[in-house]
């Protein structure tokens, strides 16, 4: 069983969860009764990519990181490619159950693009692009297909958090240049700027915002100053970590912004198990 949570980045998608809730924030449809399903396909979708990494750059890991389920042996490529399989499956049929026809409208191009991504485009330049695709539908999966364009601009806030934070995480292993580096504070400065701008429910959601926002600017702001100061290998992984951790308090800007205080409650609860379950396995 550990092998599986390995493999599958297990506590990782603790930063996946609150897409869903951003998109239905902003689209004004409350998260609740089977709509809760959504946040779950969301998780299938993830691990589903994770499994699917690994089987894509079982070879790579050999050499790079051989302690990684497959290359150590404990789990088969085979085993994992059905792994990926499987909850892909999992995903679909749990935004079905959760969001009926409408969410499966924006599910199915969001697992092409999942599958698109870790075996086609990670390893071109438009592999960031790719990774920021899917994040970005994964918060459409919360508003629906019928409501895109209420929950674009938070689905680009989303996006675009997660392609500056892919384009650092290729130097995890052999370090970045401080021009990617840079690059990525500057998209997470303008990030920020997205997730407090525009209009907001009321006073106390726009305070709820600024304060999530906050959150989020410190957390990945400073790591990726650091990795702009010093773009080695491990820097590059504290930053590329920070990141991750870092969609929380974005979703719950996002959220409360438009409405959803509990909501952006529920998705920073998040962020203290997430960072205590990294420890134990890596979200990298």
């Amino acid at each position: 069983m550990r092998s599986l949570v390995q493999l599958v980045r297990a506590p990782a998608a603790l930063t996946v969860l609150g897409d869903t809730v951003a998109g239905a924030a902003a689209a004004g449809k409350p998260m609740r009764g089977r709509r809760l399903l959504l946040p779950l396909s969301s998780a299938a979708f993830y691990w589903s990519g994770m499994a699917l990494n690994d089987w894509a750059d079982r070879e790579l890991d050999a050499v790079e990181r051989p302690e990684r389920p497959i290359p150590s042996g404990r789990i088969t490529p085979a085993g994992a490619l059905a792994v990926a399989g499987g909850l892909t499956a999992a995903g679909l049929g749990l935004a079905a159950a959760g969001g009926g026809r409408d969410a499966v409208r924006v599910a199915v191009p969001l697992a092409a693009a999942v599958w698109a991504y870790d075996t086609v485009l990670k390893s071109t330049v438009a592999g960031p692009l790719g990774m920021a695709a899917c994040r970005a539908l994964d918060v459409l999966l919360g508003a629906g297909a019928e409501s895109t364009r209420q929950a674009l601009p938070a689905a680009v806030a989303v996006g675009g958090h997660t392609l500056g934070v892919t384009a650092l995480s290729r130097g995890e292993v052999h370090g970045a240049s401080p021009a990617t580096a840079a690059t990525a504070l500057a998209g997470t400065a303008l990030t920020t700027m997205t997730a407090i701008g525009g209009r907001s429910s009321s006073t106390r959601h726009r305070l709820g915002a600024l304060a999530a926002a906050a959150l989020y600017s410190a957390t990945v702001g400073g790591a990726q100053y650091a990795a702009r100061q010093d773009p080695s290998a491990a820097t590059v992984r504290r930053a590329t970590m920070a990141g991750i951790h870092g969609m929380v308090p974005l979703q719950a800007a996002l959220a409360a912004r438009r409405g959803s205080l509990l909501g952006a409650l529920a998705v920073a609860a998040a962020l203290p198990v997430a960072r205590a379950l990294s420890k134990k396995v890596s979200p990298t």
